[in-house]
């Protein structure tokens, strides 16, 4: 029997930093599929749930690499459907979250995708800024990032005589509560 620790800590592959990170080990998948099999949006993924555990568990940099560029992992929408379903208790939403990251880290994100961080950053600003979410900034912050500003611009009149819109946000009593809250996380986010 040999001692795989020495190697594994000289050269991590990404199965143990994502065990390092998030505590979830992938070698707990043994690939039934039931993750794939609810997974609402697995039609639309270049790789399904099952496939990029596999993946994980084979640890090939060349399949790391292709996680990281896939879309698969933002279209994820930590829905927690393949976690609920999962025998082993795999916290796949949780692993999600962790290669997002890394894939921001490494400067990998899959160009397809690139309105999915767009909006994710953009939310975020929202509500470190305001402590809640401002809906006419999170559109034109939106709209700033993708350069897509047109898009939906019809629904606008409406959406602002039905009083969807505010015009200025709405603040919450001690945001600055939130931005500690953003402080704190930010070191270990690459969001």
């Amino acid at each position: 029997m040999h001692d795989t620790s020495v190697v594994e800590n000289l050269n991590p592959n990404l199965k143990f930093k994502v065990l390092q990170s998030t505590g979830e080990s992938v070698m707990d998948c043994y690939q039934c599929g039931k993750c794939t099999a609810g997974c609402p949006l697995n039609e639309d993924m270049d790789f399904a749930p099952n496939q990029i555990l596999r993946m994980l568990q084979l640890g090939f940099p060349v399949f790391e690499d292709k996680i990281l560029r896939s879309k698969a992992i933002w279209l994820c929408l930590t829905c927690e459907m393949c976690y609920t379903r999962c025998p082993k208790e795999v916290d796949f939403p949780l692993i999600m979250d962790y290669l997002r990251q890394e894939s921001v880290r490494q400067d990998k994100v899959n160009p397809e995708v690139k309105h999915i961080l767009a909006f994710h950053r953009t939310f975020l600003d929202s509500v470190k800024s305001f402590g809640r979410l401002y809906e006419m900034g999170l559109i034109g912050g939106y709209k700033l990032r993708t350069g897509k500003f047109m898009q939906d611009v019809a629904m606008a009149p409406d959406m602002l005589f039905k009083g969807l819109l505010k015009m200025f946000p709405h603040t919450i009593e001690n945001k600055d509560v939130v931005k500690r809250i953003f402080e704190k996380t930010s070191k270990n986010s690459e969001f």
